[in-house]
C-alpha cells in the first residue's frame, strides 16, 4: 500500500471534550493486525463506561484501521520508531497529553517504553500486563496467564476486567467500518468498477518470507479462478509489487485478468477494495485480519506462524496450514530452508478451500 501523509491528529491540538464525562487513552500496539485485534477491547471499555471518549496513541501507519472503529474519538500520533527511547520527546508528548486529563491509560504493548507516556502524563489509572517489569509505571497490573488466554485477542480483552478475573467469554469480534460511499469513492480513484466476481490476493506478510505462500502457487490459483469467471486484485504494500508483478508473469490467464494493486493504494483504499471483494486469500498478515473484519468470505495460509494465537476473527475464515513437525517455528526465514510448511500447501487444496468459502 502506498504511504499517505497522514490524518494529522496532532497531541497538542486535541481540545478537552465537554460532551464526555469521562477520557481514557490506549496505548495501541505497532502492527495492524494486532491493533485490529485490540477493537474488542474497545467494545468492551465503551460498554463498561459508556460516557468516556476514548482516544488512542498509535503510529501513524496504523491510523486507518482506527479510523474504521467507530468506538476510538481521537488518534493521537505516536511518533517513535521501535526502540527508540527519545526520552526527551517523550516527556514533551506526556505533558501536552496531560492536558487532556485522561481519567486511565490502558498500555497493550507489554514493553517498558510503552508505558512511559501515561506515567509522565500523570494519568492516574495505568492498566496493562506487568510486561518488562513494570512496576510503578503500571499500577493496575495483569499477570499473563498463557494457557488461560492462548490468543492475543483474549489478552486485550482481559484488560477491561478487573485483575484477577476471568475473562468474559465470547470476545466480541473485530468489526471495521467501509459504508457504500467510502467503496465507491476508492473504486473511482483506482480507476474501475465494481466487479461481479472479484477474487482479492494479498501474497505479501511484513514479518518475513516464512509466512509468504510462494508466488507460483498464488499463480496457479489465480488461473483456476479466472476460468471460473473471476478476476484477480492483489493487494499489499510497496514491498510486495515484486511479487505481485511475479504472479501475473506465472499465471496463463488473459491479460487484464490479474491487476497488480500493490503499493498503488493507501491503506483505507485497501479496505474498502477487501470490503467487495467476493473472497480474499491471504497470507497471516495485517490484511488478513482487516478481511476478517470486514466478514468477507476467506481463506487464511499459515506457515512459521500460528493460528492459535492470532487467527482470523470471523465466522468465514477457512484456515489452511499443514500443521508440519517443524511449525510453527515463529521464524521470519525458514530455518531449515525448505519451507515445507507453504511450498507443500498444493493450489489444489487452497481451490477447494475457496469454492467451500464461496458455495451458497
Amino acid at each position: 500500500m502506498r504511504s499517505k501523509a497522514p490524518e494529522k491528529n496532532a497531541t497538542a491540538s486535541i481540545p478537552p471534550s465537554a460532551h464526555f464525562k469521562h477520557r481514557t487513552l490506549v496505548v495501541a500496539p505497532s502492527w495492524i493486525g494486532d491493533t485490529i485485534m485490540a477493537q474488542p477491547l474497545f467494545m468492551r471499555l465503551h460498554k463498561n463506561i459508556p460516557d468516556s471518549q476514548l482516544d488512542v496513541l498509535a503510529p501513524p501507519w496504523v491510523a486507518p484501521v482506527l479510523r474504521r472503529m467507530p468506538e476510538v474519538s481521537e488518534i493521537v500520533d505516536n511518533p517513535f520508531a521501535h526502540g527508540e527511547l527519545s526520552l526527551r520527546a517523550r516527556y514533551r508528548l506526556a505533558r501536552q497529553l496531560a492536558q487532556n486529563k485522561y481519567e486511565r491509560a490502558y498500555v497493550l504493548p507489554n514493553s517498558l517504553k510503552s508505558a512511559l507516556i501515561p506515567f509522565l502524563a500523570g494519568i492516574p489509572e495505568r492498566i496493562g500486563f506487568t510486561g518488562e517489569s513494570r512496576y510503578g509505571l503500571i499500577n493496575s497490573r495483569h499477570s499473563l496467564d498463557k494457557a488461560a488466554l492462548p490468543q492475543m485477542v483474549e489478552r486485550f480483552a482481559q484488560l477491561a476486567q478487573a485483575p484477577g478475573t476471568p475473562l468474559q467469554r465470547p470476545v466480541e469480534q473485530p468489526r471495521l467500518v467501509s459504508t457504500p460511499e467510502q467503496q465507491a469513492e476508492t473504486l473511482a480513484a483506482v480507476g474501475t468498477e465494481r466487479p461481479t466476481k472479484v477474487a482479492v490476493f494479498c501474497p505479501g506478510a511484513e514479518y518475513g518470507p516464512a509466512k509468504r505462500w510462494p508466488a507460483r502457487h498464488f499463480a496457479s490459483l489465480a488461473d483456476e479462478l479466472v476460468q471460473r469467471g473471476y478476476i484477480i486484485w492483489l493487494l499489499g504494500s510497496g514491498k510486495d509489487k515484486a511479487v505481485g508483478d511475479e504472479i501475473i508473469r506465472l499465471a496463463r490467464s488473459q491479460p487484464g485478468a490479474l491487476r497488480n494493486f500493490c503499493g498503488e493504494t493507501s491503506l483505507s483504499q485497501a479496505i474498502d477494495l477487501i470490503a467487495v471483494a467476493t473472497l480474499v486469500v491471504c497470507n497471516d498478515s495485517g490484511l488478513m485480519h482487516v478481511t476478517a473484519s470486514l466478514d468477507r468470505p476467506l481463506v487464511a495460509l499459515y506457515g512459521s506462524s500460528s493460528p492459535g494465537f492470532t487467527p482470523p476473527l470471523s465466522d468465514q475464515a477457512t484456515i489452511l496450514s499443514l500443521q508440519l513437525k517443524c511449525s510453527p517455528c515463529f521464524k521470519r526465514e525458514c530455518p531449515l530452508g525448505h519451507l515445507n510448511c507453504l511450498n507443500k500447501l498444493e493450489p489444489q487444496r487452497v481451490l477447494e478451500a475457496c469454492l467451500k468459502e464461496i458455495t451458497p
